[in-house]
């Protein structure tokens, strides 16, 4: 055994440090930054699971009874004897169609098209066509949907507003809310509805670079030729996000098509959230409202789950 050599002139010795205080084990450390993000979001968790996976969860099971609001002691489980029951029902059958078709018509092809024209037409318009269309357009989004209805009834009755122009063109009136109430009700909702729309496609539109358009029209490309090459592509996540919220608004509409129509003449303006109210609250069967209600959730979810697989694809 060897000792250290002696230190050297002008050597200087320094007493030895504390020592370091021992390292924490990896997984307890990934344990308390686990909890670290976590703790701050549990009242948010919470919330949800207390306000909305519970009442999804309870009207789940609810689905799967015979729960009545009257002449009834007590509720047993049916299992799926009320899926069944809406998918031999023809009412079902033609509130399922006419919802497609309301949605299509309104959110599809007019609240996303109109839109679309609005924010295209602004962006080369003056400041005050813009402040007064966008005024105009963003008063019939901001009214309530009662109202809405109601303004849109005057618009359409036998006595309306519509017959009344059309009679002083010398042109044949109808009673539209009689013979074509589910364009009726469409167009109320692309009237009220087109501003989100067109305040969507706004903000994507001032995030194209001025530089690409204006090297496209250098080019020699047409309106039509920028739009369908270039603007589209370059909004096309908030065409999918848009698309993907009206649909989701436009399937739980009720408030507009009850105060115009009620649901008909007959049912022929009958959407699933007017069907599921009929079942759930006028012929108090809530087991098959709730089916319905059900039924209409995961409709939405579908949809939901289209444009978000759209969202992800790349261009």
């Amino acid at each position: 055994m060897t000792s250290a050599p002696p230190a050297g002139p002008g050597v200087v010795k320094t007493a030895p440090g504390p020592a370091a205080p021992p390292l924490m084990p990896v997984g307890r450390r990934d344990v308390r930054r686990a909890l670290t993000r976590v703790l701050p979001l549990s009242p948010a968790v919470v919330l949800l699971l207390l306000f909305l996976a519970g009442p999804i969860a309870y009207c789940a099971y609810i689905a799967f009874t015979d729960l009545q609001l009257t002449g009834q002691a007590e509720s047993s489980f049916i299992g799926f004897d009320n899926f069944r029951a809406a998918f031999k029902d023809d009412a079902f059958l033609n509130a399922v169609w006419l919802t497609l078709v309301f949605t299509v018509l309104s959110s599809l092809i007019g609240q996303n098209t109109l839109g679309l024209s609005l924010a295209v037409l602004m962006q080369r318009a003056s400041k005050p066509v813009r402040t007064v269309t966008g005024g105009i357009v963003i008063a019939a989004w901001v009214l309530p949907e009662v109202v809405a209805g109601f303004l849109l009834y005057a618009f359409f009755r036998r006595e309306g507003t519509l017959n009344a122009v059309l009679d002083w063109l010398h042109l044949p009136s109808q009673n539209w809310l009689f013979t074509l109430p589910i364009l009726a009700v469409s167009f109320a909702n692309v009237w009220r509805g087109t501003a989100f729309s067109m305040l969507v496609y706004s903000a994507a539109l001032n995030e194209i670079p001025k530089e690409i358009t204006e090297a496209a029209e250098v080019d020699g490309a047409g309106g039509w030729r920028r739009m369908w090459h270039i603007t589209l592509p370059m909004i096309r996540r908030s065409i999918g996000t848009n698309l993907m919220l009206n649909t989701l608004q436009t399937l739980s509409v009720f408030g507009l098509i009850w105060v115009m129509t009620r649901g008909g003449p007959g049912n022929r303006s009958q959407t699933l959230p007017l069907f599921m109210y009929e079942q759930a609250f006028q012929k108090s069967m809530i087991g098959y409202g709730t089916a319905v209600a059900l039924l209409l959730l995961v409709v939405g979810s579908l949809f939901s789950l289209v444009y978000m697989r759209l969202l992800r694809t790349e261009v």
